[in-house]
């Protein structure tokens, strides 16, 4: 939502703007604006009674023999007696269970930071000589950012309707992998500059704009089931450290695309 929304103000901005700096200000305002909003609505958040019954820390139960606390006693312990502390979960059991579907988010965020925004933002309109604001101002933005944000959001929509494949299907692993033919039809497209690769095959503005939409919607839908489904395979207790693990996996999937689409840029 928040990449679609910024898509949209950046066109509105391209369409009413005049100066640049007047945009700029309007861009930082309107972002101070909305901190200062969530500011005062975390400090309104403490002050309601139901947000404070489920951010209260919750005590380890007392060893057998004596009898639990309840938890509104005005004096839990800290620590059960007997207890240890807060333990740190077993990471090689998380790691082992989630494999397969920390390969798919990687592999999945590497092939679609590989080509967004280096790739997609570089293509230019095939009538860009014609000087139409279509094929000049507006084309980038809305074939490259808007398109993609918009359907990466319809993509993690419908995971709330359809889960399929499931967690330990082969057809998940599957269609990442074949997410891989994306990253040369994007690139020969009219990508401009080019210094190596001087065919264009794909002759019309049409098929960036169907490329980006099937980049954004596969890359919605596929990772997102992908991050659900991770803390649904593993134990309870090992619930929410899974979530950890399959943010990290996120971020590297993001971290590596992002570093190979410089070399992908110079290759062309």
């Amino acid at each position: 939502m928040g990449g679609t929304l910024s898509a949209v103000a950046s066109l509105v901005d391209l369409a009413g703007a005049s100066d640049v700096t007047d945009s700029t200000l309007a861009f930082f305002l309107t972002a101070d604006v909305f901190l200062a909003l969530c500011i005062g609505l975390y400090l309104l958040l403490l002050r309601l009674d139901y947000a404070r019954y489920y951010m209260r820390p919750v005590w380890p139960a007392v060893f057998s023999g004596e009898e639990q606390l309840p938890q509104d006693s005005p004096n839990p312990p800290l620590v059960a007696p007997g207890s240890s502390g807060s333990q740190t979960p077993p990471l090689r059991p998380i790691l082992k269970k989630t494999a397969g579907l920390g390969f798919c988010i990687i592999y999945l965020l590497f092939v679609t930071s590989l080509v967004f925004p280096a790739i997609s933002s570089n293509i230019e309109s095939l009538s860009k000589g014609s000087g139409s604001p279509w094929s000049t101002k507006f084309f980038v933005p809305l074939t490259a950012f808007l398109l993609y944000n918009f359907a990466d959001l319809c993509g993690r929509q419908i995971t709330a309707w359809i889960q399929v494949p499931g967690p330990r299907s082969k057809v998940l692993p599957g269609l990442v992998l074949l997410r891989t033919c994306l990253v040369p039809l994007f690139v020969f497209c009219n990508y401009q500059p080019r210094v190596h690769l001087h065919t264009v095959v794909f002759q019309s503005d049409v098929y960036p704009m169907l490329f980006t939409c099937l980049l954004g919607l596969s890359n919605g839908y596929l990772s997102t089931l992908a991050l659900v489904y991770g803390p649904k395979i593993v134990p309870r207790e090992l619930a929410e450290a899974t979530g950890v693990v399959m943010s990290f996996y996120m971020y590297l999937g993001l971290v590596l695309g992002s570093a190979c689409s410089a070399l992908l840029v110079h290759l062309i």
